[in-house]
């Protein structure tokens, strides 16, 4: 069974398809690109979703048949995701790649802080129990942005240049971008990684106020900056897209 939807968005279409199979409906966005010759299906890891990529100039109904013959891959690749961590006690999180259990402590003084307990480190939450996965998540910005002004005002005096200013997003595509003002967007996630990843993505951004490209100049001047460049992009294809689980809301 399918269903399908489709709005309007400042004139552009903007539609997505309900396949349901074996009793569990899944959303399946659609995406309209001048370059594709074929439909694809992929499973997003970061966000827990279904892309249709399709021709331009194919049909809804085209769409819709390819989706409901691939509903059982779909519901198969969605089932093989790990399973959301919430921000609750007892859950463990990473943070600068070591994981860390939240442990709740209502009774005393502070917000949230770290201890080192007897099977590893501790991230200890006071105050109510609704409040302690929205505490979690601000400790943890907190924590990215510092880290990352470090190290962006590290490698900037490096280069000699000065960025505008840094934001912290919650990205599904990219762990850090650059503007053409200079300035510079990043993943708060990035403080769940190891540190080098984290100051990988620092030089990496701050490199794109030289050049706002990936030429082999880049790359050169990233890999000057930052030697331990390619293990930092490793890391992240195997890694990255599980850190988008952390502090989610299971279905």
């Amino acid at each position: 069974m399918l269903r399908l939807f489709e709005r309007r968005t400042l004139g552009a279409p903007v539609a997505h398809i309900e396949v349901t199979n074996a009793g569990e409906t899944f959303r399946v966005a659609l995406k309209r690109v001048s370059t594709s010759r074929r439909f694809t299906l992929r499973v997003r890891a970061a966000t827990r979703d279904v892309l249709l990529t399709m021709p331009a100039r194919s049909s809804l109904h085209s769409a819709r048949e390819f989706a409901e013959r691939h509903a059982a891959w779909i519901g198969a690749r969605l089932a093989r995701l790990p399973r959301p961590v919430e921000f609750t006690p007892g859950a463990v999180t990473p943070l600068r790649g070591l994981d860390h259990t939240i442990v709740h402590r209502p009774g005393e003084r502070g917000v949230v802080w770290i201890e080192t307990g007897a099977r590893g480190p501790l991230l200890c939450v006071s105050g109510e129990p609704p409040h302690i996965p929205r505490r979690v998540a601000d400790f943890l910005k907190r924590e990215a942005r510092e880290d990352l002004q470090a190290a962006v005002a590290r490698y900037a005096k490096r280069l000699d240049v000065s960025p505008k200013r840094i934001v912290l997003r919650d990205t599904a595509s990219r762990w850090g971008s650059c503007s053409s003002t200079g300035r510079l967007n990043f993943s708060w996630r990035l403080i769940l990684a190891p540190p080098f990843v984290l100051d990988y993505l620092a030089a990496h951004e701050v490199t794109h106020i030289v050049h706002m490209n990936h030429s082999p100049l880049f790359w050169k001047l990233t890999r000057r900056l930052f030697p331990e460049t390619d293990r930092a992009e490793a890391w992240l294809k195997v890694n990255g897209a599980g850190l988008h689980r952390f502090g989610a809301v299971a279905a």
